[in-house]
């Protein structure tokens, strides 16, 4: 269970710095900035309002003269200890009583007076209780009530964009805080306003699908409920609310220290009501999805490290139920090489199609005779959506030579179960493959699926041959696309690979580095690569950074090279660790700048091996003696 919480929040906290969070940060960071505009903390505890609206209390204005005149008045002190919170529109009690040190601005900072810190938490409490309760339990609820899928996000919106219009229309703004004020003992302005702000923002709310949330999602759509997957979601919403508290809180600090909008009051409050309003349209019409795809994925590294290493896999299948059984488990991820992982299972329980003649159902068995692309995938995934350039392409590219593509979209959330909301990303995405509704998870649980973005590769007798998850690879995945094109029909002349630039988001380390000529040789230095013969390689004198070069005989192939007498293989390397994929049967010994560190032995279907391990990043020169007949596929880095 402690394994549990821990990937739960560390991947909260990741997923708190993504890219995906960018289209609530306006509101996180106005929310925050609000704090500094409505109330005061006396040094002895007690609370002063600010300067009063003009447009609400001109009897206030009238009575105290110019803003910062002595003695103006700015509100009463109350200390009771009771807070004040949401964003507030500025409403003034007219009982006045004692006032901040005379002479002073009540716009800004004076001796021991300060702005309240409580609203920050109050909205990021607000957003993560309603997104941990609504993503685990929000399908089955809407289910339960016979309410749209989409209920929930449409409600989000339309709070987002009333409690902006509240701030700039001062008496709107009354009105919605009269319920609150009667639960605070008649006060007007009480956090539950910056809750209720945070409970729609927690309904709008999209993070990237790492693991950890796909077993969530995966949970809710079973209604598959229990302690654990609880523990799960509340450790990964308390991961998510340090990092959004710290922008609430950036922005608290900021307008405390802007004299300007401190004595403006006022007309922050109307700038915030916009921003409110702007934000709650933006996240409405999706506006922010084209940025997100953009931004590198500059946190994937780190999620993948938390959230897909073995005890996290094992964890979060205990949540899920989901683990491969049969000729799935043992079909490696992103191998170098086609497996024969068998019968690929059905496309089954779906609940409709697009972009198919009519509409009407696909099954792999209709397709026997051609290559099938499985691409699981949900349309608020960022990471899907990176993905979506590079299978379209594919798409484009092979589907006359006989390829078909299946996008499976299986839903992250609940607003994602509707047909419309679904055709229309599909359309505003340039997804024209044919698209399977997996709202019940019956195909993503015959896969044993756990991941988004996912993709199946078939060949044309209905056997899985390859499987990868998440971003990147896709040049591995399209030339195995391409091999089995060729399988299937020996005369198809294939067009070029296709060229979309990849976005996937790379550590400062050496690229990954294929020896196989089908992947290009960009990297290979002052040598021309003779394919399938074996030839024999001088090194250069010299390899510049990322560089790699032969040295004694070697057959270069499409997949790997393999070594023959005297065979040597150099890389010019940066990195903490370093890996290569090698199959046959012998040894390389492996030198760091001169200097042996091991020899490993080689054997047994081709598999990853560890090449060099070091504490911390290092640059250096890789020298490797191989054996004859040992084959060498990529070489990958840590």
């Amino acid at each position: 269970m402690l394994v549990l919480i821990l990937i739960g929040f560390l991947g909260g906290l990741v997923t708190g710095i993504s890219p995906c969070i960018l289209p609530v940060v306006p509101v996180i960071f106005a929310a925050g900035a609000s704090t500094a505009l409505d109330e005061e903390v006396a040094p002895d505890g007690g609370r002063v309002a600010s300067a009063p609206d003009p447009e609400r209390h001109p009897e206030l204005v009238a009575a105290g003269g110019a803003s910062g005149g002595a003695g103006a008045p700015v509100g009463r002190v109350e200390t009771d200890g009771a807070g004040t919170g949401g964003i507030e529109t500025g409403a003034v009690p007219s009982d006045a009583g004692p006032v901040p040190p005379a002479g002073g601005d009540p716009g800004v900072r004076l001796g021991g007076w300060r702005a309240r810190p409580r609203r920050p938490f109050a909205v990021v409490g607000g957003l993560v209780l309603s997104f941990a309760v609504f993503t685990l339990v929000g399908s089955w609820l809407l289910t339960l009530l016979g309410l749209p899928q989409d209920f929930l996000r449409d409600l989000g919106l339309v709070i987002l964009g009333v409690v902006g219009l509240g701030l700039v229309v001062p008496a709107l703004g009354d009105v919605l805080e009269r319920p609150f004020a009667r639960l605070a003992r008649g006060r007007q302005h009480t956090d539950a306003g910056g809750f209720v702000l945070g409970l729609s923002l927690g309904l709008v709310f999209v993070p990237c699908a790492g693991p950890v949330l796909a077993a969530i999602a995966v949970v809710s759509a079973n209604h598959r409920f229990g302690f654990s997957s609880i523990v799960l979601t509340v450790a990964f919403a308390l991961g998510i609310a340090v990092p959004l508290l710290v922008f609430a809180v950036l922005g608290q600090r900021l307008a405390e220290r802007m004299r300007l909008v401190r004595s403006r009051a006022a007309v922050a409050r109307k700038v915030i009501g916009v921003v409110l309003m702007a934000s709650a349209l933006i996240i409405g019409l999706n506006v922010t999805d084209a940025l997100q795809r953009d931004v590198p994925g500059y946190t994937n590294a780190l999620q993948t490290h938390i959230e897909d290493n073995a005890s996290a896999r094992q964890a979060l299948a205990g949540v899920t139920g989901n683990v491969a059984h049969g000729a799935l488990a043992d079909c490696v991820p992103s191998s170098p090489t086609l497996q024969e992982c068998g019968v690929a299972p059905p496309i089954t329980g779906i609940a409709a199609w697009l972009n198919t003649p009519g509409n009407r159902p696909l099954s792999l068995t209709g397709l026997k005779g051609r290559v099938v692309l499985v691409d699981f995938w949900t349309y608020s995934c960022i990471n899907c959506q990176r993905t979506l350039p590079h299978v379209e392409a594919w798409n484009r590219a092979y589907a006359k030579d006989g390829l078909t593509v299946i996008g499976v979209h299986t839903p992250e959330f609940a607003f994602e179960h509707v047909l419309s909301n679904v055709t229309q990303a599909a359309a505003q995405l340039g997804v024209h493959y044919p698209i399977a509704l997996d709202n019940d998870y019956a195909t993503w649980d015959a896969y044993d699926n756990n991941y988004w973005p996912a993709e199946y590769l078939i060949d044309a007798t209905g056997h899985l041959r390859h499987v990868d998850y998440g971003e990147g690879d896709y040049g591995q995945t399209e030339s195995f696309i391409r091999q089995l094109l060729v399988k299937a029909t020996p005369t198809v002349v294939l067009p070029p690979r296709t060229d979309v630039a990849n976005k996937t988001p790379t550590e400062e380390t050496t690229p990954e580095t294929y020896l196989g000529y089908s992947h290009g040789t960009a990297d290979l230095v002052d040598q021309s690569v003779q394919e399938g013969v074996m030839t024999d390689y001088q090194l250069p004198s010299s390899l510049p950074q990322d560089g790699y070069a032969y040295g004694g005989n070697w057959s270069i192939g499409d997949e790997a090279s393999t070594a023959g007498t005297n065979a040597t293989l150099q890389l010019n390397f940066m990195a903490q660790d370093v890996y290569l994929v090698l199959g046959g049967s012998g040894t390389v010994q492996v030198s760091v700048n001169g200097a042996v560190i091991h020899t490993v032995d080689v054997g047994g279907e081709p598999k990853l091996y560890q090449l060099v391990g070091s504490a911390t990043p290092t640059t250096g020169l890789l020298s490797l003696r191989v054996s004859p007949g040992v084959q060498a596929y990529d070489f990958t880095f840590g």
